[in-house]
């Protein structure tokens, strides 16, 4: 039977695959862009480590450096802001104002295009108020009041922010007018956050340096009534919380130069050696505060020994701030670097999905390709077996039709013999008897003996002739005989000796055509396999019958085989399958160099 084999995709199902497709990519770019997004939140982090506990600034810019140019990648705009904020806020610290102010400036600019929600309008006040100290450090005093004043209005803006963010700007304001000399003005953003007397419990350390300012700001306004008392409140208040910090440093200063200033010099240099004392162990810049102001108050050597140290510290921080300034500008060199090669990378993994995505598809289309063969010889497969099930069912047919007429012979022949034989010897009898009914003699008496003994004779006859009648000559060898034809046609091709026992008892108009058609194909099936594998000479094949169960025993004298790894055989594969459908139970028992012994049990449904 010749069979062609296509594959063919409709539309819906090329839409089903397109679908698969757009699925698996969507969900591995969705893994790619958190995977990049965790790995920038990483960096973030570690900057921020960095930046608040440590004084590696080199580590922090690095970090917050590929913080920024991944959450770039992913198009996260407030992430790389955030990483733009870190970068600056170290930038301001090395004085590296022109870079700080850049990155302030364009982080700004990011956040603008966002929505403006809560967490966006509190970063971009913090980078105003980033931009307000270091104009304030270039002396470019009013730009440094816009942007803190710019600050000071978002915040004023959010609801429930924390206080002391917005008394930050406060703060930060009072100090850029008492720079520039507005006094009152200064004056009067301290108040503001001088009058919330819950600052001193809340936070001491914050009320004392807006207390220093404060009194600062009284002094350089010659409104010196409430001074030193001012000045050693607030110092109180800055030990109570941290002695020696860092806050006690700018105190000290505004003490030491308040009593140069009034000619008390002992106390003047006390309150200058303990800021410059503490000022050693925080940051370079307080401490040249203090060499400048012992260099003011000494006389003699010592003025010019703390000027000295101001000088050489002066000149050894303006060069590691221009080595900072390099090694910031080299890391983000190397960063650019290293993000070609990761962009490099990124080609080579677009590449790499791409390839994947083709093989998948391939795959998937071989797939369907050898499904739908091995699907097709499944149909021949079937198809073929219902062939030959027809054909064994036609023979069956065809044996009863032989066996239908050998019974209509022999009825007939019965028939001939009664009408014949019997009938015509009892006539005969019947005649005979009749005229010797009314003679009595002894020859008459012994004809009639004669006569009687052959009217028993014929009884005989009736009885065995009824005994043939009763007897189906055929009963249950219809089935048998396809059996022993298709036993003596293989064992004769096989070259086979075979012995075929069988019980008369059972039953096979009862055992159903589906329960035959599987017997013959197993009986088929396993000679087929003994001839292939057993190099046997003799089988023995014997039906028997147990309790409605029929029994098949099939044993040869071949070399034998291990049935355990037999077990994925087709042909055994077969047999099983066709013992299933006839709810029937198979045993296997092979000896090396004995034989095998097959016994099939099936019940009659």
């Amino acid at each position: 039977m010749a069979s062609i084999f296509c594959v063919s995709f409709s539309f819906s199902q090329g839409e089903d695959i397109k679908k698969k497709v757009d699925s698996l990519k969507r969900t591995v770019i969705s893994s790619i862009t958190v995977d990049t997004l965790n790995l920038a939140a990483a960096h973030y982090y570690v900057g921020e480590w960095y930046r608040k506990a440590t004084t590696k600034t080199d580590s922090a810019n690095y970090h917050y450096y590929k913080a920024g140019k991944l959450y770039s990648l992913i198009g996260d705009k407030f992430g790389h802001a955030s990483a733009l904020y870190g970068i600056a806020n170290i930038q301001r610290n090395e004085k590296d104002f022109m870079a700080s102010e850049v990155n302030s400036i364009e982080a700004i600019s990011m956040l603008e295009q966002l929505d403006q929600t809560y967490p966006v309008k509190e970063l971009k006040s913090f980078l105003y108020n980033n931009l307000g100290i270091l104009f304030n450090e270039l002396e470019q005093y009013e730009q440094s009041i816009k942007y803190h004043k710019n600050a000071l209005s978002i915040k004023q803006d959010l609801k429930g922010i924390d206080k002391f963010k917005i008394y930050n700007s406060l703060n930060n304001i009072g100090y850029v007018y008492k720079n520039i000399g507005k006094y009152k003005l200064a004056l009067e953003y301290f108040n503001e956050i001088l009058k919330d007397e819950q600052i001193i419990e809340e936070n001491p350390e914050y009320y004392a340096t807006t207390l220093a300012n404060y009194a600062h700001t009284l002094y350089l306004s010659e409104q010196n009534d409430e001074l030193p008392r001012l000045y050693f409140r607030a110092l109180e208040l800055a030990e109570r919380e941290a002695p020696n910090g860092y806050v006690s440093i700018i105190i000290n200063h505004y003490i030491a130069e308040y009593y140069n200033d009034s000619n008390q010099k002992t106390l003047a240099k006390k309150y200058a050696y303990r800021a410059k004392n503490i000022s050693e162990q925080y940051h370079n810049d307080d401490l040249l505060k203090s060499l400048l102001l012992l260099s003011e108050i000494e006389e003699g050597e010592n003025a010019t020994s703390h000027l000295k140290a101001y000088i050489k510290l002066s000149d050894s921080l303006k060069k590691n701030e221009r080595a900072i300034r390099n090694k910031s500008a080299r890391i983000r060199f190397e960063t650019d670097q290293i993000e070609k090669e990761n962009i490099q990378i990124a080609k080579e993994r677009a590449w790499l999905l791409v390839i994947s995505i083709v093989i998948i598809i391939a795959s998937f289309l071989l797939y369907v390709v050898v499904a739908q063969r091995n699907k097709n010889k499944e149909l021949q497969f079937i198809q073929k077996q219902q062939e030959t099930n027809e054909e064994i069912y036609n023979l069956m047919l065809s044996q009863n039709e032989s066996i239908e007429e050998a019974r209509t012979l022999e009825k007939k022949r019965i028939s001939e013999e009664l009408h014949d034989g019997v009938l015509g010897r009892l006539f005969g009898a019947r005649l005979s008897l009749d005229s010797l009914n009314m003679n009595n003699t002894v020859e008459a008496i012994k004809t009639r003996g004669q006569y009687i003994s052959e009217l028993k004779n014929i009884e005989d006859d009736i009885r065995k002739v009824s005994h043939e009648l009763n007897t189906d000559f055929v009963s249950g060898s219809g089935f048998i005989d396809i059996i022993k034809t298709l036993v003596e046609t293989q064992t004769a091709v096989y070259g086979l000796n075979y012995n075929l026992e069988h019980d008369d008892d059972i039953n096979w108009d009862s055992a159903g055509n589906k329960m035959k058609i599987h017997i013959y194909r197993i009986i088929q099936e396993t000679l087929h396999n003994i001839y292939k594998h057993a190099n046997a000479t003799h089988v023995n094949i014997s039906f028997r019958q147990k309790n409605n169960v029929i029994c098949l025993s099939i044993i040869d004298d071949g070399d034998g085989f291990d049935v355990n790894k037999a077990k994925s055989g087709i042909g055994l594969k077969n047999i099983n399958s066709r013992i299933k459908e006839i709810n029937g139970t198979i045993n296997i028992t092979s000896e090396k160099n004995t034989g095998t012994t097959v016994i099939i049990e099936a019940p009659i449904p």
